[in-house]
């Protein structure tokens, strides 16, 4: 238990490291929660900073970190290991650790984003294959719908599902349903926009939008 405890509090160390607030930080530019969506994720980024491919290459390493590094160190001696029911654990208490450290992150005031990029790297570090339903659901969803926050609730579900289907074992289910729960949570506004039909969507990604431009 030590051990799993421990490894879940560096990760959740690891994960207030938020790249959108690390790279504004780097370039002098202003709190990026104050532009834009308010949001600290890459999106946003894109918009505001235009760094998005080096702050979802900072959010999914460090979801990757926390479940195929932290997760597999070989604790110090004197460090009581997890027992080996609890083994398979320490992975799925990683990756939840590694969200919530970017959702509610230490040293960003508890403000971080949604979380999406560092499951991601999260699931990675776990087993490669699962992000073939999250990212095919995400596509279509973002295809068919237009909206990039459904796309990635939708990503997310299918996460659970894949480890159902796949009998991974209860941690990884746990750990499927704990993260999509959490993505919901985390998309409650843009939830709330879809239903008011204030939302925006990817137009650019959207087949109907696509049609409406050639229209």
């Amino acid at each position: 238990m030590i051990e799993l405890i421990v490894k879940g509090g560096l990760s959740y160390l690891l994960g207030s490291i938020v790249g959108s607030l690390a790279v504004a930080h780097l370039i002098g530019a202003v709190d990026i929660r104050t532009l834009g969506s308010g949001n600290a994720g890459a999106t946003n980024a894109l918009r505001t900073l235009g760094k998005k491919v080096a702050v979802l290459l900072i959010d999914l390493a460090k979801g990757w970190i926390a479940t195929g590094v932290v997760a597999a160190w070989v604790m110090p001696a004197g460090v009581m290991a997890a027992a080996a029911e609890l083994a398979p654990w320490r992975a799925p208490v990683c990756g939840i650790a590694v969200m919530l450290g970017h959702v509610y992150p230490l040293w960003y005031g508890f403000r971080g984003g949604k979380g999406v990029a560092t499951l991601l790297g999260a699931v990675l570090g776990i087993n490669a294959w699962l992000l073939l339903p999250m990212i095919l659901t995400w596509l279509a969803a973002v295809i068919v719908f237009g909206y990039v926050g459904l796309a990635s609730i939708l990503g997310a579900i299918s996460l659970p599902v894949a480890v159902a289907l796949t009998r991974s074992g209860t941690p990884l289910l746990t750990f499927g349903i704990l993260s999509t729960l959490l993505i919901l949570y985390t998309h409650r506004s843009n939830l709330a926009r879809m239903r008011a039909g204030t939302e925006s969507r990817a137009r650019r990604l959207w087949l109907f939008g696509t049609r409406r431009g050639h229209a």
